[in-house]
């Protein structure tokens, strides 16, 4: 209904609802005000304990927040060697120097030096047996931790501990990632100011202790983060050490089995993997016992960890890794030596690249020389005899075929006897006194006087050579008296030669060391090295040229064709005639044939030389030739000990026999290039010509026993049986 105002009324049902809702409100009882919980009493501690509680908790507040802080210091540090750490392809190679591998005549490689790199290899195209053998042996949790193990480390401690050493001296319980990190060396390359040398800087790298330990830890982690397990794995496969001049799994297959790293089997995985642990101490072709010993060792752990079943680990065991033929042959490491010494270090010693050197060495020949001294010592020499021996077997040319310089099977850098050794030559030299007599027209039937003789040397006064003997056998041949090396003649030429142009002579061949300078100078009171002596005797079997004994007849880079460097030596220039040279010949194969080198002589094939020995017998030489070869062998003592019962014609002449005889077997029997010219010689001044040569006056020598020492006097014994006996005024003993 509407009201008669203006305005408009309330509307009825607002009134109505306001009031229900004031009628509900009233009937709803107000909420009750929730009584305050009570309070619970606060513990009360004592003044000790809660100095105690107090002074933890600012221990705390200061260990968290330091540890924050050297939480983030250590990842700074591992993210400092993470942005140093290269590619890995830069990371495979780590030689500083290039690896040498020698070639013999033939072809094929019977050394290496330096450092020997097979090429890149990957953790993925290694045999699987190898990559299992590295894991088993040096990490088997390699692929659970994060490139440190704490229970490997605290194992090491322990075992270093009870072994009396420091906690960081000797096992060290690094995991393969720390071993790679050594042979990283941390990142620190090399630097020739700090360090002497590469081997030296390796030491230092791989050196142990607590800093170097500290250091490793983060740049392990370092590692683990940059690389994959198997790149870090790549790493060692290509830097570890691996013994013999093997850098790498790949360079170390080569060099033991002639096999790649991928081709290895089970025993051949085992053995190289055991070489990680001392490589020196397992290398196959140092001990092939130790290294079976450590494979075998290494073939439980593969078993064990389940790389190989009971099956293949008894197969493996059954059959042991066998080293190729070319590791097998342990013969030739003196005259690998020798020529690496004779090249320039820039092309050997120093190289930085991979190189190969083709020499002139023969194996078969190097084989025979060193069974023929063994065969002699063994059945001529008594038990347990010091003494050493040197050989040089060489073409006519100067390309040495063989060279044993000592008893003993050499290391690389060995003292080589046979390229180091100066020695005095004794009668030796006296070939070079008849080369001079020769080139001047003299004849091999010409006749010298052997009776006393004495000469004034200015500063020392009168000098009397003796003979042997003490006996004088007047007029002879030049012939007889290089036959039985008599003393008095060979002085005598030589003054009436001219000593400086015998001098001339000696050094033009080669023999340049120390040479004496009176008349003594006949007798070998100089000295020379074997080699050099050896090649001054290829030059008269040549006709007269100088050679210069080599062994390198070219040197490339691996995988070239073109040589950077030729050959190292060969004939040279004409030192005496040709027909001085025959002359002269012919003399020296009286020597063996009738003189004091008897013992040299070969059935059915010519052969020249002579005998040597030297003051007091501390040197005795034998020195010879065929058609096809040159052959020096030298005797004595490392430290000048007085030889007894030897002279140059009995052991050396007997050791040259027996390596003439073996590497002469089955060739063609060629004669010598020999011949007796007529003297050309005018009388002197006031004297008369040579006398005429008559074959009644020429003495041979009795052929007598071998001399034993036990009779200095013995009737008929030659020259050479008497030398270590009869003293000569200046010289001593010579023959």
């Amino acid at each position: 209904m509407a009201s008669g105002g203006r305005g408009k009324s309330p509307l009825v049902a607002d009134k109505r609802y306001a009031r229900a809702a004031a009628n509900a409100a009233a009937k709803k009882p107000a909420p009750q005000k929730r009584a305050p919980k009570p309070r619970r009493p606060r513990r009360k501690h004592g003044l000790i304990l809660g100095s105690i509680l107090f002074v933890w908790r600012m221990i705390w507040a200061v260990l968290w927040r330091l540890t924050a802080v050297a939480v983030l210091v250590y990842a700074g540090i591992v993210f400092y060697f993470y942005s140093q750490l290269p590619d890995l392809s830069a990371q495979l190679d780590g030689r500083a120097r290039g690896s040498v591998t020698m070639l013999d005549r033939d072809g094929r490689v019977f050394a290496w030096r330096g450092e020997t790199f097979g090429g890149q290899v990957t953790a993925t195209t290694v045999s699987p047996y190898l990559h299992d053998a590295v894991v088993a042996t040096e990490d088997k949790r390699f692929y659970w931790h994060f490139g440190i193990s704490p229970r490997g480390i605290a194992s090491a401690v322990r075992i270093n501990l009870a072994a009396g050493r420091g906690p960081f001296e000797g096992n060290g319980g690094s995991t393969i990632t720390q071993q790679v990190a050594k042979l990283l060396c941390l990142g620190v390359s090399y630097d020739s100011t700090k360090w002497k040398s590469e081997g030296e800087y390796e030491k230092d790298c791989r050196s142990g202790g607590m800093w170097r330990k500290i250091k490793e830890v983060p740049y392990a982690m370092a590692m683990e983060v940059k690389y994959s397990k198997e790149d870090i794995l790549t790493i060692y496969f290509n830097r570890a050490y691996l013994g013999a001049g093997a850098r790498g799994f790949e360079a170390a297959a080569q060099r033991y089995f002639g096999k790649s790293a991928a081709d290895v089997n089970a025993a051949e995985a085992a053995m190289l993997a055991g070489l990680l642990k001392a490589p020196s101490t397992y290398s196959p072709t140092s001990s092939m016992d130790r290294a079976r010993n450590r494979a075998a060792v290494v073939i439980g752990l593969m078993e064990e960890q389940g790389y190989l079943t009971q099956a293949e680990a008894e197969e493996a065991r059954a059959n042991p890794a066998q080293l190729s033929k070319a590791a097998a042959q342990k013969n030739g490491g003196f005259f690998a030596d020798w020529v690496m010494e004779t090249t320039p270090d820039y092309l050997a010693r120093d190289t930085t690249e991979d190189v190969i050197m083709e020499t002139t060495l023969d194996q078969t020949i190097q084989a025979q020389a060193e069974e023929a001294l063994k065969w002699v010592f063994e059945n001529k020499v008594k038990a347990g005899s010091k003494a050493q021996a040197a050989i040089v077997v060489m073409s006519a040319d100067g390309a040495v075929r063989g060279m044993v310089g000592g008893r003993d099977l050499p290391q690389a850098g060995d003292f080589n006897r046979a390229t180091q050794a100066l020695r005095q030559t004794g009668s030796a030299f006296k070939p070079f006194v008849y080369a001079v007599a020769m080139d001047l027209g003299y004849s091999p039937l010409d006749y010298v006087d052997d009776s006393p003789y004495s000469i004034y040397v200015p500063g020392s006064g009168n000098y009397a050579p003796k003979n042997y003997d003490n006996q004088f056998k007047g007029m002879i041949t030049l012939t007889q008296a290089l036959a039985e090396s008599r003393n008095i003649p060979a002085v005598k030429i030589s003054e009436m030669v001219g000593r400086d142009l015998v001098k001339k002579v000696a050094t033009d061949f080669g023999v340049a060391q120390n040479l004496a300078d009176g008349p003594a100078l006949a007798l070998g009171a100089g000295e020379s090295t074997l080699i050099d002596m050896t090649g001054a005797y290829a030059g008269i079997l040549n006709g007269g040229s100088s050679v210069t004994p080599y062994g390198l007849v070219a040197l490339k880079l691996k995988d070239e064709d073109e040589a950077l460097f030729g050959q190292g030596g060969g004939i040279g220039e004409r030192v005496i005639s040709e027909t001085a040279a025959h002359a002269l010949i012919y003399m020296m194969t009286q020597v063996i044939e009738q003189g004091t080198g008897t013992r040299a002589k070969l059935d059915g094939r010519e052969a020249a030389g002579k005998t040597g020995t030297t003051q007091a017998a501390r040197d005795a030489w034998f020195v010879g030739f065929t058609a096809d070869y040159v052959v020096g062998v030298w005797l004595g003592y490392d430290d000048n000990t007085p030889l007894t019962g030897v002279t140059g014609g009995g052991l050396p002449a007997e050791i040259w026999h027996e390596v003439m005889v073996r590497i002469s077997e089955g060739s063609e029997a060629k004669p010598l290039q020999s011949e007796i010219p007529p003297s050309t010689v005018a009388p002197p001044p006031g004297g008369t010509a040579p006398a005429p040569y008559n074959p009644d006056d020429f003495v041979q020598p009795e052929d007598v026993p071998y001399f034993d020492g036990s009779n200095p006097n013995q009737p008929g014994m030659t020259e050479d049986d008497l030398a270590d006996r009869i003293l000569n005024d200046v010289l001593g003993t010579d023959n």
